[in-house]
């Protein structure tokens, strides 16, 4: 942008030593035409060139500049300009190969805990964030699902990761002289029949890089986060959808819902309730007299399709009307990498 406003500034000294009359609304309205928003209809896996005609008496030095986007709309492309990529942990953590195996040529930005990514790429501090979501062993990562709630981000895509927990120590240290083991809570719980043989004390952390830890071989799965929705392209390769929503109280509401999908043939891969925060009181059901309500709940769901495709949108159609509320998440490629 200095250099476009270095250009135009150069083509009005240029004018004045003419004896040129330049009118600075055609200078506004020209700045005007490069509103990036311009673009936000555009498919964002192309990098389009912005050109900017200026008015003919200004004919000298140029008649036509063109230039590429910003870098912040270039990014939209993630083979395009260097993505800076958000991951919870320091160098060295799980959570940073993820976020290099989901861009290679990223520029990896540890933050110190889950929430703080979400924000960073909210405020554009980055461009995207690699969160754990789910693991073989420890199961969900109930903190980033409220998340996903709370924040305004879009799910654009998903990695799966092999994880190996080690356990270290200091040289010369044997294994039964240890008492207790640090290391991030979802780690704990993943080794959880380990060190229990080993009667050692668990001490949770922030993240496992930092930390000492060991089991057999599990699979994390996590998501990519983006401040914008991307548009699907097509479904020629297997495609993912995540959703949220809730219901209204009452026997065979749930069952309703899911049968949505087996009516469209639709895969549900994983489905997860969680308790809706703030709505935590004792009440009395309509249909259930004197029956006490405590908890409504909201259910996260995952299936094998696009929303894309026909049959997708006509099950969430269907699901709307028996859902007090409905959010997608994200309709992304699934990683179906198999782990041996």
């Amino acid at each position: 942008m200095w250099i476009f406003r270095k250009r135009l500034r150069d083509a009005y000294q240029s004018c004045l030593q003419k004896d040129l009359k330049p009118n600075p609304f055609p200078m506004a309205a020209t700045i005007a035409r490069m509103n990036p928003l311009q673009f936000k209809d555009k498919n964002p896996y192309q990098t389009p060139s912005i050109a900017v005609d200026l008015p003919r008496r200004w004919s000298h030095p140029c008649t036509r500049i063109k230039r590429r986007p910003s870098t912040l709309f270039a990014q939209l492309n993630d083979e395009g300009p260097r993505l800076r990529v958000a991951y919870q942990g320091v160098p060295g953590a799980y959570s940073e190969s993820a976020a290099l195996t989901a861009y290679p040529n990223c520029e990896p930005v540890p933050r110190p805990d889950f929430e703080t990514c979400f924000l960073a790429v909210e405020s554009g501090l980055v461009d995207r964030a690699v969160l754990p979501i789910e693991n073989s062993l420890g199961g969900s990562i109930h903190r980033n699902y409220d998340l996903l709630f709370r924040h305004r981000l879009h799910i654009v895509g998903e990695k799966k990761l092999l994880i190996r927990h080690c356990l270290l120590a200091n040289p010369n240290v044997k294994v039964e002289d240890l008492k207790s083991v640090h290391s991030h809570p979802q780690a704990l719980a993943q080794c959880e029949n380990t060190l229990t043989n080993l009667g050692m004390v668990r001490v949770a952390v922030d993240d496992t890089a930092g930390a000492a830890k060991d089991d057999s071989y599990s699979v994390t799965r996590f998501i990519m986060l983006a401040r914008r929705k991307p548009i699907i392209s097509g479904t020629d390769k297997p495609f993912k959808t995540s959703i949220v929503f809730s219901l209204e109280e009452g026997p065979g509401k749930l069952c309703k819902a899911l049968d949505v999908f087996d009516k469209a043939k639709i895969n549900l891969t994983k489905i997860e309730s969680r308790p809706l925060q703030k709505q935590a009181s004792w009440t009395l059901t309509d249909n259930i007299i004197g029956f006490p309500k405590c908890f409504g709940y909201m259910f996260y769901a995952d299936f094998e399709a696009s929303m894309a495709e026909n049959r997708t949108q006509d099950a969430m159609g269907r699901l709307e009307e028996l859902a007090t509320s409905l959010r997608v998440f994200g309709s992304y490629r699934a990683d179906d990498h198999s782990f041996q």
